[in-house]
């Protein structure tokens, strides 16, 4: 090759590089993942890697096509590694526990999706639900040596009055995603295929969002993470945008800063 051609082939490399290898930053978006089937546990976490991105994890002890539990003892080495790498980490309710209604006197009606009353409607104090949230921190202390962040995300999203307050004086702070964060992973793959939630994501994302996604889930034909996660990840970069944790996001920080890690 030529010299004149090499050095024009160089430059165009430079030049179709992303704002964010560069250091500068147009924007910012908070990738966070909650647990599910974990089948696609490995490849988010291999492409995070490869973007030197960092995300927020929120841990539920979930069924995985691995047979086992999310939060047992085989699944130690991976949120060890994720520790390591520096991710957050916050509480999903260890047995993804959804809220139903709010009931008198502060209580709230629930249905927990795993564990030994999956299926059943209870009534909880909220007493009851901060010992569920702090199961999560329990267990991943117990698998990593490390705490979790002061994160929770209720499954589902769904949060009512009586539930807020209850993990808030539990001392959480509940995080959710922005409208264009909504990844739709969860969504049937025939009327939203990969390509139609990559282009809508892409078009979608501005700085400061918070991005929802799972480590897997059951239902979807089309998985959503191999086709997606990576060139979004890599559109977003050519867009100018950085990512970060929770840990940096103007309405947890403080909380988080508060709060040791490990």
């Amino acid at each position: 090759m030529r010299f004149d051609a090499l050095a024009a082939a160089v430059l165009g490399l430079v030049l179709a590089a992303p704002a964010s290898a560069a250091g500068v930053c147009k924007g910012t978006i908070y990738l966070t993942f909650d647990t599910g089937s974990q089948s696609q546990a490995e490849f988010i976490a291999a492409t995070l890697r490869r973007h030197h991105a960092k995300a927020t994890f929120f841990l539920a002890n979930e069924k995985t096509v691995n047979q086992d539990y999310s939060l047992d003892p085989a699944w130690a080495p991976y949120w060890k590694a994720r520790v390591a790498e520096g991710h957050a980490f916050g509480t999903h309710t260890f047995d993804h526990v959804y809220v139903q209604r709010d009931l008198p006197g502060g209580r709230i009606e629930v249905k927990p999706q795993f564990g030994e009353h999956a299926g059943q409607k209870l009534d909880w104090s909220p007493a009851q639900y901060c010992a569920e949230l702090n199961r999560v921190g329990t267990r991943f202390a117990a698998l990593t040596g490390s705490r979790l962040d002061p994160l929770w995300r209720a499954p589902g999203g769904k949060l009512t009055p009586n539930l807020r307050a209850a993990g808030s004086a539990c001392g959480y702070a509940h995080a959710g995603w922005s409208p264009a964060g909504f990844s739709g992973d969860e969504l049937p793959s025939q009327a939203w295929p990969n390509v139609k939630l990559l282009q809508r994501a892409l078009a979608g994302l501005k700085d400061g969002d918070i991005l929802m996604a799972h480590l897997g889930i059951w239902s979807r034909q089309q998985p959503w993470a191999p086709a997606v996660l990576e060139p979004l990840l890599s559109g977003l970069e050519q867009k100018g945008f950085c990512f970060a944790t929770l840990r940096d996001h103007p309405d947890y920080r403080n909380a988080i800063a508060a709060e040791p890690h490990s």
